[in-house]
């Protein structure tokens, strides 16, 4: 019997249980905050700001060089959210997508119901967007940016109805995976193996 692809499931769990949250830079953190919970309904859900030293200070963790920024969070369902910290206007260029170690785009997960919600509420507030598109086989898409130039993409999988899969309707089997991985210089069956050991065969 044929494999489908929302029937696939990986053998080996993840280290991970998913997303915290992914820690984006503005530098209008009142747009963005209007724009992430008027239009796409992501509630804010914590404002700080940094506190002093770990900016530019010896207690620097990674965060932008810059001291008492602010850092606000939004909810972006299941239990994750997004950030933002607000980088003083004019201190560095806008980012490139397509650079190495950028983000190129992120997509968010959403019911059918969802998915022509938002499709409504980009168009009520003006926001221009490519889609709905088909990406795989049982995955729509439509894509816009935010006020800061990021590319965002709301995804859904009809199918699924209210409890959407992730992983299933992505998962290739090992053949399929396999077969593009090869393509790559200097593997070897031992490392497609172990590439692909969560892949079902």
């Amino acid at each position: 019997m044929q494999t489908t692809l929302a029937s696939r499931q990986t053998s080996v769990k993840s280290m991970t249980r998913g997303i915290h949250h992914l820690a984006l830079c503005t530098d209008d953190m009142k747009a963005t905050t209007e724009f992430y919970t008027r239009v796409l309904g992501m509630p804010l859900v914590h404002a700080m700001r940094v506190p002093a030293g770990l900016g530019t200070g010896p207690a620097n963790r990674g965060n932008p060089p810059y001291e008492s920024l602010r850092h606000y969070f939004f909810d972006m369902g299941n239990d994750s959210v997004l950030a933002f910290f607000e980088i003083p206007k004019g201190k560095e260029p806008p980012g490139n997508r397509n650079a190495i170690g950028a983000m190129q785009h992120c997509a968010f997960v959403v019911t059918p119901e969802r998915f022509r919600e938002i499709e409504s509420r980009l168009k009520q507030h003006g926001v221009s967007y490519v889609g709905p598109i088909p990406q795989l086989p049982g995955l729509d898409g439509i894509y816009f940016m935010d006020p800061n130039g990021i590319r965002l993409e709301f995804a859904c999988q009809q199918a699924d109805g209210d409890e959407p899969h992730v992983i299933p309707c992505l998962a290739q089997t090992k053949d399929e995976a396999g077969s593009e991985l090869a393509t790559l210089d200097g593997v070897d069956e031992r490392w497609l193996e172990e590439m692909t050991a969560a892949l079902p065969r």
